[in-house]
């Protein structure tokens, strides 16, 4: 039988005969809520892509070939080891490592019950693939869990041990003891909701993968029969659960809900009897009505049960419909409009609001049975009624509530940036509060959310309000597909999700000279796995010292002469001396760490020391030339590029002697084709690294593309010979040692034989301290443009030809001296003047006296994406300063429209003392339309006289991670590596500028 056709016709006969007994039923009052049932100016299809993903940041297991998540790596893979069984694979239940099976079944079928309601949902947002297989994630070990007709394996981990550590699921190390159910302690519960699950997704997959729904629907019945047959609470079996997952409404709610799924699946009558008795065994509380006062969740599945059979009861017009009916208006008004008086408790801002824990958990998964409700019920008050209440509450999750800020890590404005989640945070010293940063967006899951105030803080440690679950995106992720239905026309993922993150070092030493005298060295060093793309055991590292043993070779000695001893070592073993470049006496010693488990647990564990002692002839040996003695301080330990460190003798991170690591450069960005008669003249921004570029060129659009010209030099090209008339199309790639780039962004230009003159074009300027900056319009069929120049009176020379930008910096004018300038914009038919600007160009004002703004880079290269400035603020007046009071402002263009998002990595006086916020130019001055201003908090204090706040360390990219162009920022100098007093970046105390000259 075709299954999803099957269910398809059920569903249209339930509709038609349900949809007229609900519309016989008393008509309600309407919703009287805050919030619009409106769009919003959410993009449903991206939030719903984010919601799927989250999914498989929680997969354990081995992970698959198209594993989209960078930071997460094969975990658990001795799951079920203890019992002989294999229990890879499934879901970590939420911020921990413990694969919970009754939250995890019930994630399950929320989202194939989901997918049921809402294909079309998943379809256009282009997520349908994307969540049929996180769905098979979990029912694929669901089946390998199910070990025998009545046995199923409910629990890998102890939920107190694992709770215990902090850190990456990749590299636990703790037991992780399996736990089960079977005949002789069963559990009703856990076996029903894992039926359900399994039912639900086999009409998920019937059409598409029908031998799969199948064996998926195998398990259901012999699974349902092991929870029918043998009864009894899972958590009276799995006692660990009881702390975490204990079952408080026992499983009558779970044998109905799994009874209604297997009925859907099969159409055998049996399993809806089966149902109907165990809803006659659901808790009253002494009253004739079943409870309604809470919602869908992992516990009680009466809420979703009732839906269920109401639809299914009304269709085969069942005297038992009725109270189904009732029974969910009664727990849909208490939601929305209130039911005998009575209503959940409502935030000023907006959120039906249940409970504290998760109390975003509850308003989703009610707004998700509310939709499904919605859809089928036939009375159009109620129906407007439910699905309003379902539409504000998720707009409130998305974004629309006081803190105007979303819910959804890694979506919209003021998400949340501190969910409670180990293998997102990374840390490596088994704490939450280092690193001070998450090192990995856990885009798309849902926190638990705010008070009943509507008061939220991003905290890391506060697990009520951050705690993040498969649970809480189950009935999120059903609700959003019902969102991008109702309101998503138009609306699209994000292209090349998720962006690459921008890694840290991961693997890295530390040393420091411990001792030395005329004829030693003894080096302190530990060697580091702060792994976290993804974490990874490190039980195979080793590093290097280099030495340069030329002047013992001048001295007639050789390195026989040289001996090598460990003092101290955990774990490692130390070399003599091996050749490296016999010519150059270029030798290394490994320190060999092999067999040591180094991984990022938590101290003791994330590092390793070791202390050697070079020991020399008396004399014949200066250290000072040593490739890895450079830099190396006394005392403290610190970070060294120069012992490299090898994984299975692979280098991952440092320098080798005279190796200069060479990658293959990015695409050229911001390529430009200006057509001309028979001709084509490009130009492109530098790309850091390349040697040289190459142009090719497709008489269509995407190619194939030919080969016009290789090995430029330059930044520009002219490809002539063309046919006038013709389009064409082009890409610039960069090329170096390494390979060549993948091809730029396509553009294309059309010759045309000219017999006009450019058209008109302005010309605007600013003078600064021995400079003008002159920019200008664009003029019509220009093919390039021409700067001229003029003293006071006098006659104009060109400064300038060729030029194919639309902005220009005289650097050869003097301060004091007035200048004219005029700009030609040039074609083959001739040229066009311009109106004249004049500009005196002036030495810096004079500054106050209390500040001195210093600035550098740190090589990030003009083409970037991060701009990476770093700054020190020395006080150079009598008085103390208030940090507080004190502003910088870097000045830059933004290079397009996207948001842009701040850091502060690293500050002497406190990264968490460092704020920073973008302004926009208006109108832009030269070469900044933006400008980034940072800012102190109290907490950074005061900077006495002469004192300096040391390094801060700022960082901005924008949000979708493309890249910048430095070359054209008024406050970027690539030349200042070293810390310099920099008038282009300006400072201010109080109102009042103090450093500084702006654009």
């Amino acid at each position: 039988m075709d299954m999803k056709r099957s269910w398809w016709r059920r569903i249209a006969i339930i509709a038609l005969s349900a949809g007229l007994l609900a519309g016989s039923l008393p008509v309600g009052t309407g919703w009287i809520g805050k919030a619009d049932a409106a769009a919003g100016t959410h993009n449903y299809a991206e939030a719903l892509q984010k919601a799927i993903y989250f999914y498989e940041t929680q997969r354990s297991g081995k992970l698959t070939a198209n594993n989209r998540v960078e930071w997460r790596g094969d975990s658990g893979l001795r799951d079920g080891a203890d019992v002989g069984v294999d229990l890879t694979g499934g879901w970590h239940d939420a911020g921990d490592h413990v694969k919970f099976g009754l939250p995890m079944a019930y994630s399950a079928t929320m989202l194939a019950w989901s997918v049921v309601e809402y294909r079309n949902g998943y379809e256009n947002a282009g997520q349908l693939e994307e969540i049929k297989e996180n769905i098979k994630w979990a029912t694929d070990y669901f089946m390998k869990a199910h070990t025998k007709p009545n046995e199923l394996w409910g629990q890998v981990g102890s939920g107190h041990v694992d709770h215990a550590w902090w850190g990456p699921a990749e590299v636990m190390q703790m037991n992780r003891p399996s736990f089960k159910i079977d005949a002789s302690c069963p559990g009703s519960d856990l076996a029903g909701e894992t039926a359900a699950a399994l039912a639900a997704a086999s009409i998920v997959f019937a059409d598409d993968e029908p031998e799969y729904s199948a064996k998926l629907l195998r398990h259901a019945k012999e699974l349902y029969s092991f929870a029918d047959t043998y009864r009894g609470k899972y958590s009276d079996c799995i006692t660990d659960a009881q702390s975490f997952y204990n079952s408080w409404s026992g499983y009558y709610d779970e044998l109905a809900w799994g009874g209604a799924w297997l009925y859907l699946a099969t159409n055998d009558s049996a399993y809806l009897s089966k149902a109907i008795a165990a809803t006659d065994q659901w808790s009253s509380g002494g009253s004739s009505n079943w409870p309604y006062t809470w919602t869908q969740g992992w516990d009680n599945k009466n809420y979703g049960a009732q839906i269920l059979l109401a639809r299914i009861t009304s269709s085969l017009n069942m005297p038992e419909a009725t109270r189904f009916i009732q029974s969910t208006e009664r727990n849909l008004d208490y939601w929305s409009v209130g039911t005998n008086g009575h209503r959940v408790t409502y935030t000023p801002g907006g959120l039906a609001w249940l409970d504290q824990w998760g109390s975003l958990r509850y308003a989703s998964s009610a707004s998700f049975i509310a939709f499904v409700y919605s859809d089928w019920v036939n009375d159009p008050v109620k129906k407007a009624r439910y699905q309003d209440f379902a539409v504000s509450q998720m707009n409130y999750i998305l974004g629309d509530n006081p803190r105007q800020g979303s819910y959804v890590v890694g979506y919209g404005q003021n998400a949340p940036e501190h969910p409670h989640h180990r293998t997102a945070h990374g840390s490596w010293v088994n704490s939450e509060s280092t690193p001070s940063s998450h090192r990995h967006i856990l885009y798309g899951a849902l926190v638990g959310g705010p008070n009943a105030s509507d008061q939220y803080t991003d905290d890391i440690g506060d697990y009520v309000s951050n705690e993040v679950a498969t649970d809480y995106n189950a009935g999120f992720t059903g609700a959003l597909a019902k969102m991008n239905l109702l309101f998503g026309q138009g609306h699209q993922p994000l292209a090349n999700f998720p962006a690459p993150e921008v890694k840290g070092d991961e693997f890295f030493v530390e040393a420091a000279i411990k001792a030395s005298g005329s004829n030693y060295t003894e080096i302190r060093a530990m060697l580091n796995n702060r792994s976290a793309w993804p974490a990874r055991m490190g039980d195979q590292l080793s590093f290097k010292y280099f030495l340069d043993l030329s002047e013992v070779y001048a001295a007639g000695r050789t390195v026989s002469d040289v001996n090598v001893t460990a003092s101290y070592a955990e774990g490692a073993t130390i070399s003599q001396p091996v050749v490296v470049d016999a010519s150059q006496h270029i030798y290394a010693i490994t320190a060999d760490f092999s067999g040591t488990k180094i991984y990022p647990g938590g101290e003791g564990h994330y590092r390793k020391e070791i202390q050697f002692r070079i020991t020399a002839p008396q004399g014949a040996w200066n250290p000072n030339n040593d490739h890895s003695f450079q830099n190396l301080g006394t005392g403290n330990v610190a970070k060294s590029t120069n012992l490299p460190v090898y994984d299975a003798g692979v280098r991952v991170y440092g320098q080798e002697p005279g190796i200069v690591p060479v990658t293959v450069p990015i695409a050229p960005a911001n390529v430009q084709a200006v057509a001309g008669s028979t001709q084509v003249a490009l130009n492109w921004t530098a790309v850091p690294g390349a040697t040289s570029y190459s142009l090719k060129r497709a008489p269509v659009t995407g190619g194939p593309y030919i080969s016009v010209a290789t090995g430029i030099n330059g930044l520009t090209h002219t490809d002539t010979g063309l046919t006038n008339g013709t389009t064409y199309y082009y890409v610039v790639t960069a090329v170096n040692s390494a390979g060549e780039s993948g091809n730029s962004v396509q553009v294309s230009a059309t010759p045309q034989a000219i017999t006009v003159v450019p058209g008109t074009l302005t010309l605007t300027g600013t003078a600064g301290n021995a400079q003008t900056i002159l920019s200008w319009t664009s003029s019509t069929g220009a093919a390039s443009y021409k700067i001229q120049r003029a003293l006071a009176g006098g006659v104009y020379t060109d400064v300038t030809t060729g030029l194919t930008t639309l902005t220009y910096t005289d650097a050869m004018a003097v301060n004091g001296t007035a200048y004219s300038y005029r700009i030609m914009a040039v074609n083959a038919a001739g040229q066009t003047l311009s109106n004249v600007v004049s500009l005196t160009p002036s030495a810096p004002p004079a500054t106050t006296g209390t500040l001195e703004v210093q600035y550098r880079t740190t090589g990030s290269g003009v083409s970037s994406n991060a701009v990476t400035p770093q700054f020190n603020v020395k006080n150079t007046g009598t008085q103390a300063v208030d940090l507080s009071t004190v502003e910088l402002r870097y000045y830059f263009t933004k290079d397009g429209s996207v948001d842009l998002s701040f850091w502060c990595d690293y500050a002497q006086v406190g990264a968490a003392n460092i704020e920073g916020r973008f302004v926009t130019v208006n109108p832009a001055k030269g070469t900044a339309d933006t400008y980034l201003e940072i800012s102190f908090k109290s907490g950074a204090g005061s900077l006495a006289p002469g004192a300096e706040t040391g390094v801060i360390q700022a960082r901005f990219s924008k949000t979708n991670w493309s890249n910048f162009d430095q070359s054209n920022d008024y406050s970027y100098d690539a030349t200042k590596t070293a810390f310099t007093a920099w008038s282009q970046v300006t400072g201010y105390q109080g109102s009042t500028q103090v450093w500084g000259i702006e654009p």
